[in-house]
């Protein structure tokens, strides 16, 4: 039976987690996973998606407030892995921990490397409008994403499926993905392959300022960063001199005579549809607005309810 440590943090870990666990030749002899944090607007401590998870199997959690303290290389020693199976753990593992296990600490890293090296690599691949990617199982080494290639599956990115949809999907898939690669190890039928650096482009922690909406941007580019900004930071605008969060899809072509062009951010309320202009002369369907403290409002609401007056636009500043 392979003994395995687990190390992750939120949701998108779980899946495998769960996997693993229900596989009779795999022994889950502890879990890492991040301190406690406050979350959310009351800012009340909570556990972690992993933690939660690991609780309910009756797992022995660890979480250390730094994995490069020396004690985490004496727990590694006395919990005598085969593998660390790792996954969105949140903290950089220093080189000294990587040789701890025999089968080294095996990643799932959200897309097909080595594109997408990096934090938010779901959130990147749509907001660049990419219709594929997928799972990759790799050796981790000291470098940011740059390990051995282990396995891999591809999967189509939907033509409206926003980052968290396409997070769960990938969640899901990679892990059998991992079951397939520890056994693959075990058994020596995986050869390791290096990564191709000269392909490599990356995907950098979500800043708030990513998902300021940019209307000069064509309507298409917008709603991709829209898709791949939920839930945070979300694609946010100003309106009359205060910020507010929009969503809403490109206008087809099809539906009626081409319109006119417009200043990037101008606005029209007609036919009970409330149209923003972007750039290359196209324009975005508004759906929801989002004033900054109160609810989501259909986009015609929010036009009849600031009575909109001609030429008005939603602001990139």
């Amino acid at each position: 039976m392979m003994r395995i440590v687990f190390c992750g943090t939120p949701s998108f870990a779980v899946p495998t987690l769960k996997y693993l666990l229900a596989q009779s030749d795999f022994e889950i002899v502890g879990v890492i996973t991040q301190p406690d944090r406050p979350r959310g607007r009351g800012q009340e401590v909570s556990f972690s998606a992993v933690k939660e998870a690991a609780l309910a199997a009756n797992l022995t959690v660890h979480q250390p407030e730094k994995i490069r303290a020396a004690a985490n290389e004496e727990l590694l020693r006395k919990l005598v892995p085969d593998c660390v199976v790792i996954i969105a753990y949140g903290q950089i593992i220093p080189a000294r921990l990587l040789a701890t296990p025999k089968l080294g600490w095996i990643n799932l890293h959200a897309s097909l490397l080595p594109k997408y090296r990096g934090a938010a690599p779901i959130n990147w691949a749509v907001v660049n409008g990419e219709i594929r990617t997928g799972v990759t199982t790799m050796r981790i080494d000291p470098g940011m994403d740059t390990g051995e290639m282990l396995l891999e599956q591809a999967i189509d990115i939907g033509a409206t499926e926003t980052a968290p949809e396409l997070a769960a999907r990938l969640s899901e898939a990679g892990a059998p993905l991992m079951a397939e690669t520890l056994r693959g190890l075990a058994a020596g039928t995986i050869t390791p392959k290096a990564q191709n650096h000269a392909e490599a482009s990356y995907a950098p922690m979500l800043k708030k300022e990513d998902g300021r909406i940019d209307w000069t941007r064509p309507a298409a580019e917008v709603y991709n960063r829209m898709r791949g900004f939920a839930p945070w930071p979300g694609a946010y605008t100003t309106f009359r001199g205060q910020s507010c969060h929009v969503w809403g899809e490109p206008r087809s072509s099809e539906r009626g005579p081409s319109l006119p062009s417009r200043a990037p951010g101008t606005l029209l309320h007609e036919k009970n549809e409330l149209l923003a202009w972007c750039g290359d002369a196209t324009v975005l369907s508004v759906r929801l607005v989002q004033m900054e403290g109160r609810k989501a409002v259909k986009a015609t609401d929010f036009a009849n309810g600031a009575r909109l007056k001609s030429g008005e636009r939603f602001s990139y500043s």
